[in-house]
């Protein structure tokens, strides 16, 4: 249906997986994130890692398709980051932005999940434009 490079939307999709690993690490914004979203440590050792992670990078997999078909084939770096920025900071940022007024969510979880959001689809596009 589609002519797409599904080699690279793994890649992609892998990518997105891995900076989401460092994002949420304790190294960087793990603790802020789990204290805005008021999680805590057994919180999480209570989760079940299956239906997350594998869940996580599913969904991961849906979006670098959908970036791999919203990029066209062959997509110049400077295009494939340009929507990257579009896709992370200008729709899925603020559609987050809108739950996150509504559910009265603490803005620095804002900032840490649409920050995330945006570096995704960067990489993702980036990905998909250099191995394309």
């Amino acid at each position: 249906m589609f002519d797409l490079n599904y080699w690279a939307v793994l890649l992609a999709a892998l990518s997105s997986f891995m900076l989401g690993g460092a994002w949420y690490s304790p190294w960087l914004f793990g603790q802020p994130w789990m204290e805005g979203c008021g999680l805590t440590d057994v919180d999480l050792q209570h989760s079940d890692p299956k239906l997350i992670y594998g869940g996580a990078f599913a969904l991961a997999l849906g979006a670098a398709f959908f970036m791999s078909v919203l990029l066209g084939k062959d997509p110049l770096l400077s295009d494939a980051i340009l929507l990257g920025v579009l896709v992370g900071g200008g729709l899925v940022t603020t559609a987050l932005g809108i739950s996150y007024i509504f559910e009265q969510r603490p803005l620095k979880l804002f900032l840490i999940n649409g920050g995330y959001y945006t570096c995704q689809f960067v990489l993702m596009g980036a990905v998909l434009s250099i191995t394309g």
